[in-house]
């Protein structure tokens, strides 16, 4: 099973959870902000690149309840009618799909009575619904939290869990 880890992030460098996620992951990583640093998407590139993997991962850090603006530019161009959806566009269909994200909050505030007064989940549902959309399965997202406050041990050990996720055949359907 081919692993493809879609990258998000605006600023890896100077991220610590989400380079420490992806360095010696194993897997093709694209760096999508790297890739394309002016915004312009190449989408036959990017369908290629979706069409060689078995299971997509959507990597990027929450970004005020949602994800950076790139991944939405390239859900919107990529995921194009006739492609993607459609009555002839099924080249996703029966992909596996998960979303791995970083919070720099604790989880506890994503709950109904918490700070942020909803969970990760409902944050989560456009782009589950989207790839859903697209009849892709979706998986369990991984999720980091309190990324703010992780030091060095604590970033290895979520690496080390999401090396274990990512190899893992019959990672479980949510």
């Amino acid at each position: 099973m081919k692993t493809t880890i879609f990258l998000f992030h605006p600023n890896i460098q100077e991220s610590k959870t989400n380079a420490a996620l992806i360095k010696g992951i194993g897997v093709e990583v694209r760096d999508i902000y790297k890739l394309y640093p002016d915004g312009e998407i190449n989408v036959k590139r990017e369908q290629e690149a979706l069409l060689q993997a078995d299971r997509i991962i959507l990597q990027f850090p929450m970004y005020w309840f949602s994800s950076p603006s790139l991944l939405k530019e390239w859900q919107d161009l990529v995921l194009e009618h006739g492609w993607a959806y459609g009555s002839q566009g099924h080249a996703l269909e029966g992909k596996e799909v998960m979303i791995t994200i970083t919070m720099g909050v604790l989880a506890d505030e994503y709950q109904p009575n918490g700070k942020q007064k909803h969970t990760v989940d409902e944050y989560l549902l456009p782009v589950k619904a989207t790839m859903k959309y697209v009849g892709m399965t979706y998986l369990k997202p991984f999720i980091v939290s309190g990324a703010f406050y992780l030091n060095d041990e604590q970033r290895d050990e979520y690496a080390f869990k999401y090396r274990q996720v990512i190899q893992k055949p019959n990672y479980s359907k949510n």
